[in-house]
């Protein structure tokens, strides 16, 4: 004698290509089957709109996608260290700063010794604070690399396939700081 496709009970009741033991069954299966299939569509539709969504994303929005990942970095990086301005604790909630801003040299807006750690008071409301914040960068990456930022640069033109690359970098070495 055959089991119920559902409660695996002895049956004998053939409805479809399945077995069950009485109707109960085979409507609750038919139920749940029914459910699994429009898990499985919506899951199908949802894969297929993400996808559509990546293929509609503009040079600016995978440039929007990658300065997330790498002032997350940054804030990570940094994490245990002081203000890059005003030495203060960073406390819960601050920033990835930089020397020279993304607006005046977008050349250096992925450049990670231009940016640093950098409570919110500083970057935000004393605009970067950019005096003090030169005295520690002198400090901490050294007078050479300043002057090298304070330099000269060629235009940063990346394209849409390297800034997914950087994207991948930077979230790699967020998995790192996270481990």
């Amino acid at each position: 004698m055959s089991k119920c496709k559902l409660c695996k009970k002895p049956a004998s009741n053939r409805f479809g290509l399945h077995t069950f033991c009485d109707t109960d069954c085979a409507y609750q299966f038919a139920i749940a089957a029914k459910e699994k299939l429009a898990t499985k569509k919506q899951k199908e539709f949802n894969a297929e709109t993400r996808r559509r969504k990546v293929a509609l994303k503009s040079r600016s929005d995978w440039l929007k996608d990658l300065q997330v990942v790498f002032n997350r970095y940054i804030r990570l990086r940094d994490a245990r260290l002081n203000c890059i301005s005003c030495g203060g604790k960073l406390g819960s909630k601050y920033d990835a700063g930089h020397y020279k801003s993304v607006g005046a040299h977008p050349e250096l807006r992925f450049s990670e010794i231009n940016t640093h750690a950098q409570c919110v008071h500083c970057n935000q409301h004393l605009s970067g604070n950019l005096i003090n914040y030169r005295k520690i960068l002198l400090v901490r990456i050294g007078a050479e690399k300043v002057e090298w930022l304070e330099g000269k640069h060629e235009p940063l033109k990346l394209t849409i396939d390297e800034i997914k690359i950087l994207i991948a970098e930077y979230k790699s070495k967020i998995k790192q700081f996270e481990s």
